[in-house]
Formats: C-alpha cells, structure tokens, sequence
C-alpha cells in the first residue's frame, strides 16, 4: 500500500496547520485523517505524517501510541465500540459487550478472520444519557439492547 495523501488532503492537512501556531499542534487532527484514509496507524504512516508536520518519529509515535483511538492494528470494515464505564454497565454495557463478543467469536481489539468486523470496548465515549451505547464507525446507538444489536449486526452482514 502506497502511504501517500491525495493533493486535495494535503491541502486540507495545510488549512488544518494554518490554524495552529506550531504545525506540531496539528498533529492529531492529521494521524485522524490519515487513519481514515489508511485504516490504522502503522509504522509507515507515522513515518509520512511525521515528514508532513517536520516532526520527528518518536514524536509522531508517542502521540498515536498514547491515544486508544488511533488503531495499532488493521481493524475491521465495521470497528464496533461498546461502552462499559459507570452509565451503561448499569444498563447493559458489559452483557451487551459479552454477547456481541460471542456472536463475531473475537474479543477485545480483534477483527473477525473475514476482516469484517473489530471491537473493542471502550470506557466512555461521552453519551452517558444515552446508555447503554454502541459505536459503529463514527455512528452512535443510544439506548441498545441485544435484540436491537442483533438486527444491526445482521444489517452488516
């Protein structure tokens, strides 16, 4: 895979820069970009976005190591986060954890063999009034129960 970005997304890395004072404090709203575009964060990505903001690896790599949501790894076509902080383990959280962790046979921080689907569980995603909740890529649902997580997984299948 050729890590590069489009001319249209390094114009948008230049106009996120321009809204700092240092390009190094861009440095997060780019590893975001570029793991949307490459999927994870590997060694080579960190290499290109430290080139891009003249910043040093090590630099790049503590960043994108410290944060849970830069993925370390490939993750599935479908990253699923279930919260199990206070609000929704009340609520479900952990059953509803447990059960999708069963029916994709995968557990923390994997993808299912077929690269469909990862999970991960996840403390808070600040959606307490909805709990208990369950990301799949950027979308949130509020309020689920294991019926509702059934028919969304089927959805995806």
């Amino acid at each position: 895979m050729v890590i590069e970005f489009a001319k249209e997304e390094l114009a948008q890395i230049e106009k996120i820069k321009s809204k700092y004072p240092q390009p190094k404090a861009a440095i997060m709203p780019v590893l975001w970009l570029a793991q949307k575009k490459f999927g994870w964060i590997s060694d080579d990505v960190k290499k290109y976005v430290a080139e891009l903001l003249g910043l040093s690896y090590s630099h790049v790599h503590g960043v994108a190591s410290f944060y849970t949501m830069y993925f370390k790894k490939p993750m599935g076509k479908y990253h699923l986060q279930v919260c199990t902080n206070i609000s929704c383990m009340l609520l479900g959280g952990e059953e509803i954890y447990s059960h999708i962790s069963n029916k994709l046979g995968i557990g923390h921080n994997q993808r299912t063999a077929d690269g469909k689907f990862s999970l991960e569980e996840v403390e808070c995603m600040g959606a307490c009034g909805g709990a208990p909740m369950l990301a799949i890529n950027e979308d949130y649902h509020e309020f689920v129960n294991i019926d509702e997580v059934d028919m969304l997984l089927d959805s995806l299948k």
